[in-house]
């Protein structure tokens, strides 16, 4: 097995030269169906992170179980690297094609918002999906008050910390990316996800396609046993505020963290310099 992996001067090169490229010039059907796949892939490691959060805190005590969530959360982004599919916050590395003159920033723009799109209807349809599989009932709603809880602290966020949890969840999630396509082998790709994403979940940074998973979650079980068994006050638990006090902020910080921080101070240091040679 190659152990070997690419220098960051080489992942710089091929993100704005080939990988971000390609991307940007992809159909819209085929950034569509690979955007609706990604939404369902990372719900998938929400779905998982949310049972674990039930009552991990219980038996290893509050810091080891936000390992744990963060751990069990990260085979979302495994699914959408390796299986192959288009997320919105990984794709905010196209910045760079665009800084590079490879491609027009509109066209990174437009591509953005299809992927950004399906990435939600992928989520919601999986959200949809874990409701009617009744699973949350489990353990007297035990599954389902959690993602209430979720839910509920997501759409109450200031402003300022959800934009700033956003800025380095997604620092966290390109680098993640930035890692795995320095591997060459399956495995090293594994571990070059699991540790920024583990990192990113256990510190409570904000990601806006999971959160279009965990937040809809939540207001579709508001009519339900677990909303009543809960306690809850959801009053503020509605599409309204999912979108005004959680996806807008998440987003812009999500796009602060991916395309500038990463994107824009790596091509900068690596790529400009070599195109001035």
């Amino acid at each position: 097995m190659n152990i070997a992996c690419k220098t960051p001067a080489n992942v710089a090169d091929t993100l704005s030269k080939t990988t971000c490229v390609a991307k940007t010039n992809a159909t819209v059907w085929k950034l569509v169906i690979l955007g609706i796949l990604a939404g369902i892939y990372i719900a998938f490691g929400a779905a998982i992170a949310t049972l674990v959060a039930t009552d991990a805190a219980q038996f290893v005590g509050v810091g080891l179980s936000k390992f744990f969530i963060g751990a069990v959360f990260s085979v979302g982004l495994m699914l959408v690297v390796i299986a192959g599919a288009e997320l919105f916050t990984g794709n905010n590395l196209m910045l760079m094609s665009a800084l590079d003159g490879r491609v027009p920033y509109t066209r990174v723009v437009y591509k953005w918002i299809v992927v950004y799109i399906a990435n939600f209807l992928g989520s919601v349809l999986m959200a949809w999906l874990m409701l009617n599989t009744g699973l949350w009932k489990g353990g007297n709603f035990a599954t389902g008050i959690t993602a209430l809880n979720i839910a509920n602290a997501k759409v109450n966020l200031l402003w300022g910390e959800a934009f700033t949890r956003a800025i380095l969840c997604n620092v966290l999630v390109c680098l993640a990316v930035w890692m795995a396509l320095a591997s060459n082998n399956i495995v090293g790709r594994i571990w070059a996800i699991f540790f920024p994403i583990m990192t990113f979940v256990a510190l409570g940074f904000e990601h806006c396609i999971a959160n279009m998973y965990f937040i809809p979650l939540g207001i579709l079980l508001k009519g339900t046993d677990a909303a009543a068994a809960s306690g809850l006050n959801l009053g503020n638990l509605n599409w309204g505020s999912m979108v005004v006090n959680n996806l807008i902020p998440v987003t812009l910080g999500n796009m602060v963290g991916g395309a500038l921080v990463v994107g824009l101070l790596y091509w900068l240091v690596y790529v400009k310099p070599a195109n001035n040679k």
